[in-house]
């Protein structure tokens, strides 16, 4: 898996629109690292719980959620410049390998302040844009595919978690829940449970009389609790059965909703709404081009005649200004030549004055044309508007509610289609009632697991109490020896059975402590300090080695290298845990010094994962730091969060603090 891209719009203090290119690989080069820079509360943390929210909606565990309901959450996370139209956005561009083909998905998450239902609306786009509608309903199970939320920490984790870890001597719960399922114990449990059994029969024989019946009462109970535990624990492997079969029955019962047409069905009355609107709407657009089907917009049929028409009176107007002009022309020749007769001129010149005159006079007149249109010249005046001007306007009008028609009829034939997949309203009940079914026996069936779970802890601490008062009952109690030698032999027993247990998970677990270990040991600038990292079987905790193979008291280890050991161990987690993952990580060096921060910056960062995302102030990782990581070309994009604490926005800046 690759993020390709990260597009925040009005989320958090990120204002507008800002993009941030993820892509560590270009042009055939690949550089792991994408560095974010950022002051405290400049947004980095935003960044993350942005990532977590794409993927995981409601099921994300964001930084700032706390108790808040989900609706609250989204509403808090609306810019407080958004206008109260404009969406929140979210949308993370990532690559995965699917059937042994890269694909791209672009998840999208968009939502208003005090959004509708309580949520956000989600959309999921593949390579070419295209709305993937049947992987919307299916989102939260196809993630789990590809990063389970229950391991998403070990890949999308902050300085606090590295903190909290390195300063607890046994892992939290989310941690220990990710080893405990490479362990399985219980052959030796059972055997030691056999054995405790012996143990009390062996109290039983050497109590003196008047403590047999002390000790009877505490056997009698001790044995009730330990019947009673199996057959609830018995029951709750039923009870669980139970569950997992309505929970099966409650998915099935969901796809064949949304199969059958009874998401579409429940939202009926909606589309049929907006199928009567679409239907006025396309009338309206009918009703104007009948507008303009009434005034001139049937001229467009005939405008080449129109043209010729105009042309004809242009030429007619031309003719009657020559006919004119040339009764004023022989007028004037006639004058002309009376005053040149008087100059005394031969005839022969006479004549040629005139021959020139009269070809003067042709030239001018042109030929005689045919009048027949005889156009009035305030109507050649309309016609003139009409084709350059009102008969076009209209034609673009016209074409304009064409297109909208067109876009109206589409729309309508889409509400149709959807209109027609949908479950008739008998089977949409029947469908939503097997739902609704499905959804009552699941909560009913969690109740009653639930109790049973309860049930099932207070047994055990309960059992536990009898042993520990059988225990005492014995130590001040029994006196003879030669059955002291059995108990004191079957407590060794445990011992060793408690050794082999402990040897098994540390078998189980070898894989784990070496990953552990060799990160560790990669990390540590003091490769003498520890030899070799162990996990204890029961809580997990990690105890560490020297060469001589003498333990090393954790307190020994700096606060830095805590925080390497913390490190390590995500680390090595997250390479067991076999998923081909980026890993980002906020606030990484901490309390490091020069030292095992340069260890982190040129080995851990490099080789986390083929992606790491590092969101870091101007202190953890400085101008050296990002100088080295520069030379060893480890960095593929650089971004600076540059926020401005007057209008309290951050704005996504190209290129880090140097």
């Amino acid at each position: 898996m690759r993020f390709i891209e990260l597009v925040l719009e009005n989320f958090g203090p990120y204002r507008g629109r800002q993009v941030i290119n993820l892509d560590s690989q270009e042009h055939g080069n690949s550089r792991p690292i994408i560095l974010l820079g950022g002051m405290n509360g400049g947004g980095k943390t935003t960044l993350m719980d942005a990532i977590r929210l794409a993927l995981y909606g409601q099921r994300a565990q964001c930084s700032t959620r706390g108790n808040l309901s989900y609706s609250d959450f989204l509403t808090q996370c609306v810019n407080s410049h958004t206008p109260p139209n404009k969406d929140t956005r979210i949308e993370l561009v990532f690559e995965h390998i699917e059937n042994d083909k890269p694909v791209h998905y672009r998840v999208v998450r968009y939502w208003t302040k005090n959004p509708k239902d309580g949520k956000d609306n989600l959309g999921i786009l593949d390579a070419q844009e295209w709305l993937d509608s049947s992987l919307v309903n299916i989102w939260d199970e196809y993630i789990e595919n590809l990063l389970p939320l229950g391991i998403s920490n070990l890949f999308l984790f902050d300085g606090e978690q590295v903190k909290e870890l390195a300063e607890q001597e046994v892992p939290p719960p989310i941690v220990a829940n990710a080893i405990r399922g490479l362990l399985g114990l219980e052959l030796a449990e059972r055997l030691a449970d056999d054995i405790d059994i012996l143990v009390n029969r062996k109290r039983k024989e050497i109590a003196e009389i008047q403590n047999l019946a002390n000790l009877e009462d505490i056997e009698q109970k001790l044995k009730q609790q330990n019947a009673e535990y199996q057959s609830t624990n018995n029951q709750l492997d039923v009870f669980k059965d139970k569950l997992e079969l309505a929970e099966k029955k409650q998915k099935e019962a969901l796809d064949r909703f949304i199969a059958e047409g009874g998401k579409i069905a429940g939202d009926r009355s909606q589309l049929e709404q907006q199928e009567k609107q679409k239907i006025a709407e396309a009338e309206e657009t009918r009703s104007r081009l009948c507008t303009c089907a009434e005034d001139i917009l049937p001229l467009a049929l005939i405008q080449p005649l129109l043209t010729q028409v105009q042309v004809q009176g242009e030429k007619e107007k031309a003719t009657t200004q020559a006919q004119i002009a040339q009764e004023i022309l022989l007028e004037r020749d006639k004058r002309l030549v009376d005053r040149i007769t008087q100059l005394g001129i031969t005839a022969e010149q006479l004549d040629k004055i005139k021959s020139l005159i009269n070809e003067e006079n042709q030239e001018i007149i042109g030929e005689k044309k045919e009048l027949w249109l005889l156009a009035a010249p305030e109507n050649m005046q309309q016609l003139a508007n009409i084709i350059n001007n009102d008969l076009e306007k209209v034609k673009i009008s016209a074409q304009q509610q064409l297109a909208v028609l067109k876009t109206k009829e589409e729309e309508l034939i889409t509400l149709e289609r959807q209109l027609q997949t949908a479950a008739s309203p008998e089977a949409y009940q029947q469908l939503l009632d097997a739902v609704e079914h499905t959804q009552t026996k699941v909560a009913e069936a969690k109740v009653v697991y639930e109790t049973a779970r309860r049930r099932l802890v207070e047994l055990e601490a309960a059992i536990e109490k009898s042993k520990k008062d059988l225990k005492q009952y014995t130590d001040q109690n029994i006196k003879r020896h030669n059955k002291e030698h059995v108990i004191a032999a079957s407590t060794k027993v445990q011992e060793t059975l408690k050794l082999f247990r402990e040897r098994l998970a540390l078998r189980k677990l070898n894989k784990l402590e070496l990953e552990i270990t060799e990160c560790f040991r990669y990390l540590l600038s003091k490769s003498d300090l520890v030899h070799r990292i162990a996990i204890d079987t029961h809580t997990f905790s990690l105890s560490l080695y020297d060469l001589q193979g003498k333990p090393v008291p954790k307190h020994r280890l700096s606060a830095g290298e805590k925080q390497l050991l913390a490190i390590a161990f995500l680390w090595a987690l997250a390479r067991v845990s076999g998923h081909r993952l980026p890993v980002a990580i906020d606030t990484p060096l901490g309390r490091l010094d020069s030292s095992h921060r340069s260890n982190l910056v040129e080995r851990y960062f490099p080789s986390a994962s083929h992606q790491v995302i590092l969101l870091s102030t101007d202190t953890e990782i400085g101008e050296k730091e990002v100088q080295k990581l520069r030379e060893n070309d480890a960095i593929a994009r650089e971004y600076l969060l540059k926020y401005d604490s007057s209008t309290r926005q951050t704005n996504i800046e190209p290129g880090y603090f140097w």
